[in-house]
């Protein structure tokens, strides 16, 4: 008679099985768009860098793969009587290609001790901007500090900037922001962007405190747009540059001849004429370009930034003391410092972009990364000086979620410990996805946990009825 039991059993191991089945599910990671989820194909990317230095100046070159060149940025195109703008942030890559590849590093000379142990992390607050849960941002343009910077939405700050690091609304007072600057409380961003600085061999300047500032000066682009006529306030001047526009199918072909001119700065620039025989497919860059000046200026390009065979080689040179402490990390003889870089690729903008560990560099004294003193104006640079770094895709991990009971790592953080010894740029960068789908997975536990839990019973259960006699059964 156990035998007849036999079915009961196979039915209960089928349905759990089932169950697990469909609690397992498929495509838990995928692109969100309207929760601002785009994740890119590669979680990680690789940086090469040399760093030299004279007794005035020191330089950074940056070497780094890139399938293509993406120099245009924010376009205007004509069509059908109407200039329409491409290029604007958006989730993920730009599908037409018109979003700067960018190259950036923030700098510390230690008084920001905690990015010399957790890097870019401690400058992402809550509620930022392209996150799933960004903050409103009418409420962000209203407020009474963060909306007076002209912006409205929450970027890249530094946590004692608030009394709350939960809470981006919560500022501390004026008085304390100006002596956190003045004590050195603020990270320095070199920011190259492949259209908007280096056709003009600059890059931009800028630096991090409660929120991301362009240092004191005019920076090195503007806006090429009459709001009220709708259209362009200058063009191309064609005896200066040879043409008056752009073509839209060379700005979407992928290639660039860094020869030409595929930008407009002040120096090939002429007032716009509206009657200038505009035809569809006509384009005019969207930013003018311009010498930035002051301290946003202080960053030059040496030599010329350039793609060639799928590589970006570019190099940045400051002067060692910039003479703008409130702007500025000067670098000395005998120095360290901690940096950490960030690369952006693919046409894509805002947090979509690759990341670093914090690395140490010295200027004369034993680092990561080695400054190498040279004599005369240039430095020369050898193949075997090279340091490899290994970029992350960050995801959506803010600082106050790391602080966090949700965060394993928040008693090794509460007591100082860096992150690069115990978590690899791999790791980081799945860590990093898995936020961006915490609430899915933590389901999909649950309901993996219960489907077990059934599993166990009705096989349990189905043993139990197999060995056990039925009323009557004298087998």
């Amino acid at each position: 008679m156990g035998l007849l039991r036999l079915p009961a059993i196979l039915a209960g191991l089928i349905l759990a099985l089932l169950l697990i089945w469909f609690s397992q599910g498929t495509g838990l990671i995928h692109n969100d768009p309207d929760r601002n989820i785009w994740i890119p194909t590669e979680l990680t990317m690789p940086l090469s860098v040399q760093v030299s230095h004279n007794d005035e100046t020191i330089f950074f070159r940056y070497r780094w793969a890139s399938d293509k060149p993406h120099v245009y940025h924010d376009m205007l195109r004509y069509e059908d009587g109407q200039w329409i703008r491409h290029g604007a942030s958006v989730v993920g890559p730009d599908p037409d290609g018109t979003y700067e590849d960018r190259v950036t590093m923030l700098v510390d000379d230690g008084s920001v001790p905690e990015f010399g142990r957790y890097g870019g992390y401690i400058t992402v607050g809550s509620n930022m901007r392209f996150f799933t849960n960004m903050a409103d941002k009418a409420e962000v343009a209203a407020h009474p500090h963060i909306g007076q910077l002209g912006t409205d939405e929450v970027q890249k700050h530094l946590p004692d900037t608030r009394r709350d690091i939960s809470d981006w609304r919560t500022v501390v007072s004026a008085d304390e922001l100006r002596e956190q600057r003045e004590a050195g409380y603020f990270l320095d961003l070199w920011h190259w962007r492949a259209g908007r600085s280096n056709p003009i061999g600059v890059s931009d300047d800028q630096f991090v405190a409660e929120h991301r500032f362009g240092d004191e000066g005019r920076g090195p682009f503007s806006t090429n747009w009459d709001g009220d006529a709708k259209q362009p306030l200058f063009m191309i001047d064609p005896a200066k540059a040879g043409a008056d526009r752009l073509q839209w199918s060379d700005v979407t072909s992928g290639q660039v001849d860094f020869d030409s001119v595929y930008y407009i700065s002040e120096e090939i620039a002429m007032p716009f004429d509206p009657d200038a025989n505009w035809q569809n497919g006509d384009v005019i860059p969207r930013r003018l370009l311009r010498e930035p000046s002051s301290s946003r200026g202080d960053i030059g390009v040496q030599g010329k930034g350039r793609w060639s065979q799928g590589i970006w080689d570019v190099t940045l040179s400051r002067a060692l003391d910039t003479g703008n402490p409130l702007d500025d990390k000067q670098f000395k003889a005998q120095g360290i410092y901690d940096i950490a870089f960030a690369v952006h690729r693919d046409a894509t903008g805002s947090r979509w972009h690759y990341v670093s560990h914090p690395f140490t560099l010295g200027l004369g004294r034993e680092s990561d990364i080695q400054s190498h003193l040279f004599s005369g104006d240039e430095p020369v640079w050898h193949e075997d000086r090279w340091f490899d770094v290994t970029l992350f895709y960050p995801g959506q991990v803010d600082w106050p979620t790391l602080l966090s009971k949700a965060h394993a790592g928040a008693p090794d953080i509460a007591e100082g410990k860096p992150v690069k010894p115990r978590h690899s740029e791999e790791q980081l960068a799945v860590y990093g996805v898995e936020m961006e789908f915490n609430q899915e997975i933590i389901r999909q536990w649950y309901l993996t946990l219960f489907a077990g839990i059934a599993l166990i019973l009705l096989a349990g259960i189905g043993l139990f009825r197999q060995f056990t006699p039925a009323q009557g059964d004298k087998s």
